[in-house]
């Protein structure tokens, strides 16, 4: 850090005025002088602190400035503690040659760069070993730093024990490297600098780097091995800060540079790059700093409810269809992506530069020869552009690389990806027209090899944001919520990397019917086509599913597809939410459902095409975003509908699904054709068509016991692994209020429900199923949970525990939603079934949000008889299928409007939005 660039230094601190004001404290001789020392070194950090949070908010975007304003601060101070100690504290006329003290600041600090609240790392130098004065300065010195409420990390070693420790342990050799002298015996601080490079460096360069590079990739393994995560880690984070450390503390081992700018002289960056690393290093630092200013304490991480206050500070503002935290977080990710460039590039040409080193020993003779293909050169399984100016003669060739790299399984050389970067500009209107360049580009959509890593390429080369402008627009673009884990860009490169590995058959264990499809569509082009394409219009401002298909319309004649091809993806790109909307928030036992869906689809090919696109979209959104439970609700949708589709309603019609579930019941367990004869005809033909045959297996037992021991209540509960939930299943007598006091005893009990069928035997006994979850998404499997499950529901029942200020009582598990405003809403459908209302709530998830809503339906003297719930992150969508209490559909206009007013009030209940009743509706998107 160099203090000349800090402009004036003593608005921060004016150590001079300091030291008198000390000095006369000491000199008055009329008290206890530590406590009024203290005091005035309080107000100083104090008021120097403020300062450096004024000239934040005035210049929000510098972060270069606040964090080395702050690291000057802090060095003041403690140069004048230091001086105060030595002076005045311990004072000693004629100090020996053991009586030496050097203070070095070292990680972060010794870099001259810190938040407002970072942790003051310093090492104490002793020639030798300690003596009593250097302990009693050196416990002085910390104490005040204490009092002043800094978090300090300190060490204290003689020049012997820095070279044998620093030898033997990384960080301490990392903090070594960046140390820095602060105060005290300056020949001291030259004499371990000089050892240090003398006697620790030489001869574990490439050790370094190794275990360097390891200790990054386990940070970033440990964060979410990611850029893209939702709420970032600005300092330790896959593409953050640490990231731009670690390639200076490499350069620096390796290269003995003192600043990144040396890293240029080095050759290890260009001049491009290290502009590029000042400013993402520049805007991490401010998002750093404001986030220590905001919160007050020392805070890394980018929280959903931070997000929004420091794109505020920052000066972001909105844009139609995008919100200004959209766009302070796309500026954010495009940073992060620049670093993890820099890091590639850095590393491939670290890489060189050993492999430059002529080899020793018996092979030293020999070397690897490299060979031509296509005009490239390929040497160490990476493509070189021959020439300089190779793109420039023909710009095509931005693509053509990346096809040769897909079709032959080669990674692409440093310097050949620093000229495609460079020359990206090149690609024009011509080039995107150009039928060879798309021919390329098709060709590494739909590589057999592995498309996702080159066209991760691509886009980290600009290539791909170049020669689709409208992919372009969707770069590092985020949506402000919980469900969606990676920006836009990422999420479409994920989901073709899925797609990629079904294909090949390599998830067949969690997608057997994907794997057996993608090889029965007519167009695999379409299938990636529409892949690729299925979000590229978000952030637009309308719907993206519909933008989406037109420019899709736009493209795919580009692409080289055909009429019929581009109808397809255009048709999907439009369509590619219906299956998922269909199986998770409609009841896939009601025949309307079916032929509705299937309606839209009209043909065997798009049903596959569509549920190929429907999986790696939900798979790509994030970790644990799909389960078994996602899998058997598309798995019987496409199932319902190929069977519609084949065969027709004529063909296959109610009676005989209920006669073929009752035969595979009776096949299934031991008893089953027993008890479907005994028992089976108590319940309805909605229930056989509705269950699958386990279920009903498990039903008919229970049912069966319940009778046999004449008992009035039963409740069952156990793992059910087909869906990655516990099912528990209530036989009791029918009764209004039922449904919403299982639910409000199930939530009692620690659990969601994310999905629920309510049935009324013959004989009017309710047979209600529910699928549940702890909130973080896994089954109750233990004893002891099931036990507290069937208690919690049992004291529901019996009005032994009053529900409503019971469910009050409990926390919220989601408190990252308490960032987020979703504005409750309620749709009604009568078209979508034959029997019933279709009544759809969205609102902010909580856990006692169904139980309200449930009571609302009970209240407002509506029956329900299924219900289906999906989750989207912080957003809850639950669907009911409502009857009158006389069993007809609910129409009247007035009747609607009370059920209306009767549900937002109880959604309301759960939330209330930050920005009021009128808070923004949030779209719920795959």
């Amino acid at each position: 850090m160099s203090i000349l660039r800090i402009p004036n230094q003593r608005a921060v601190i004016d150590r001079r005025t300091l030291s008198e004001a000390i000095a006369e404290i000491v000199a008055a001789d009329d008290g206890p002088v530590r406590p009024r020392v203290l005091a005035v070194l309080r107000e100083t950090l104090a008021r120097g602190r403020e300062e450096v949070s004024r000239r934040l908010a005035a210049k929000p975007t510098n972060g270069h400035d606040c964090a080395e304003a702050q690291a000057f601060l802090i060095d003041q101070l403690v140069r004048v503690i230091h001086d105060h100690v030595v002076r005045d504290v311990y004072p000693t006329a004629n100090r020996s040659t053991g009586e030496r003290l050097a203070l070095m600041a070292v990680g972060g600090y010794g870099r001259g760069e810190m938040a407002p609240h970072s942790d003051v790392d310093i090492a104490f130098l002793t020639p030798g070993k300690q003596t009593a004065w250097c302990e009693q300065v050196i416990e002085a010195i910390l104490y005040f730093l204490w009092d002043l409420g800094l978090t300090v990390g300190h060490s204290s070693r003689s020049l012997d024990d820095m070279v044998r420790l620093a030898k033997a342990d990384l960080t301490i050799r990392t903090a070594m490297l960046e140390g820095r002298y602060v105060w005290g015996d300056l020949p001291l601080y030259e004499e371990a600098s000089k050892r240090f490079f003398a006697e620790v460096v030489p001869g574990t360069e490439r050790q370094f780097v190794v275990e360097k590079l390891a200790e990054r990739d386990a940070r970033h393994k440990r964060l979410g091995d990611s850029r893209y995560v939702v709420e970032p880690n600005v300092k330790e984070g896959k593409g953050g800060l640490r990231d731009l450390h670690t390639l200076y503390w490499i350069g620096k081992y390796i290269h003995k540079v003192r600043t990144p700018a040396e890293l240029v002289d080095v050759g290890l960056l260009t001049r491009h790059e290290y502009r590029a690393f000042r400013r993402a290093e520049n805007f991490f630092w401010a998002v750093r700093c404001h986030l220590h200013t905001i919160t007050g304490r020392e805070e890394d991480r980018l929280t959903f409810d931070l997000q929004r206050e420091v794109a505020r500070r920052m000066n972001f503002a909105d844009r139609p269809g995008k919100s200004a935290v959209e766009r302070f977080m796309q500026f954010f990710f495009l940073q992060a992506k620049r670093v993890g460039n820099l890091t590639a590039m850095f590393l491939a040409q670290l890489d060189e530069q050993f492999t430059a080193k002529t080899p020793r020993g018996i092979l030293a003779g020999f070397r690897a020869r490299a060979r031509k293909l296509k005009g490239y050169t390929v040497f160490g399984g990476k493509l070189r552009a021959p020439s300089d100016d190779w793109f420039t003669a023909d710009p095509v060739r931005l693509i053509e690389i990346f096809a040769i790299a897909e079709t032959e399984g080669l990674g692409i050389h440093a310097e050949t990806m620093r000229m495609a970067t460079r020359d990206v500009k090149l690609i024009d209107a011509r080039v995107r027209r150009d039928p060879r360049a798309n021919a390329f580009f098709l060709d590494v959509l739909t590589g057999r090899n592995d498309p996702e890593t080159v066209l991760r390429w691509m886009n980290e080369a600009e290539v791909l944001g170049r020669f689709i402008p409208d992919f372009g627009r969707v770069n590092a673009q985020m949506q402000f919520d919980m469900y969606h884990h990676y920006t836009v860009d990422e999420h479409t490169i994920r989901a073709i990397g899925l797609l990629s590995r079904i294909e090949r058959g390599e998830l067949r264990e969690d997608h057997p019917l994907a794997c057996d499809m993608i090889h029965k569509v007519v167009s695999r082009r379409v299938t990636y086509v529409a892949v690729l394409l299925h979000d590229i219009a978000k952030g637009r401002g309308g719907d993206h599913s519909v933008l989406g298909a037109e420019v899709a319309d736009r493209l795919c004649p580009r692409f080289g597809l055909s009429e019929d091809e581009t109808e397809l993806a255009s048709w999907l790109v439009r369509h590619h939410l219906l299956m998922s909307a269909t199986a998770f928030k409609r009841d896939l036992a009601d025949p309307k459902t079916i032929t509705d869906f299937v309606g839209q689809i009209q043909g065997l090919d798009r049903l596959r095409q569509l549920m190929l696109l429907t999986v790696v979209d939900i798979r790509a959104v994030g970790p644990g975003t799909w389960n078994s439970w996602k899998r058997q609700l598309i798995g019987d949708l496409y199932q319902l509908a190929q069977e519609q589709l084949r065969l027709g309603h004529k063909q296959f019609g109610r009676r005989e699904r209920v006669e073929a579930k009752k035969a595979a019941v009776g096949a299934l367990v031991e008893d089953g054709a027993e008890l479907a004869a005994s028992v089976g005809p108590l319940l309805g033909d909605a229930y056989w068509i509705a269950e699958p045959e386990d279920i009903i297996a498990l039903n008919l037992r229970q049912f069966h016991a319940a009778q046999e021991a004449d008992d009035t209540l039963s409740i069952h509960c156990e793992y059910y692994p087909a869906r990655g939930a516990t099912l528990v299943t209530v036989i009791s007598p029918d009764h209004a209020g039922l449904f919403y006091r299982i639910a409000g005893g199930i939530h009692l009990a620690g659990g969601n429900i994310i999905d629920a069928r309510i049935h009324t035997a013959r004989n009017g006994k309710a047979v209600d199923n529910f699928l549940v979850q702890d909130p973080l998404g896994r089954p109750f499997m233990e004893e002891d949970q099931l036990a507290r499950l069937t208690r919690s529901i049992a004291d529901a029942l019996a009005n032994r525990v009053e529900l409503v200020p019971q469910l009050a009582k409990r926390p919220s598990p989601r408190i990252r939603s308490e960032a987020f405003s979703v504005r409750p809403r309620v749709l009604f459908d009568n078209k979508a079934s034959n029997r019933f209302t279709v009544v759809e709530v969205n609102a902010r998830d909580r856990p006692a949000l169904l139980n309200r809503l449930a009571r609302a339906l009970f209240e407002a003297q509506l029956v329900v008889h299924s219900a289906h719930i999906a989750t989207y992150g912080e957003r809850a969508a639950d669907t009911f299928y409502v009857t009158d209490l006389f069993g007809h559909k609910v129409d009247r206009a007035d009747r609607l409007r009370t059920v209306e007013e009767k549900l937002l009030a109880a959604a309301n209940a759960v939330e209330q939005p930050a920005d009021g009743a009128n808070a923004g509706v949030v779209e719920i998107a795959i």
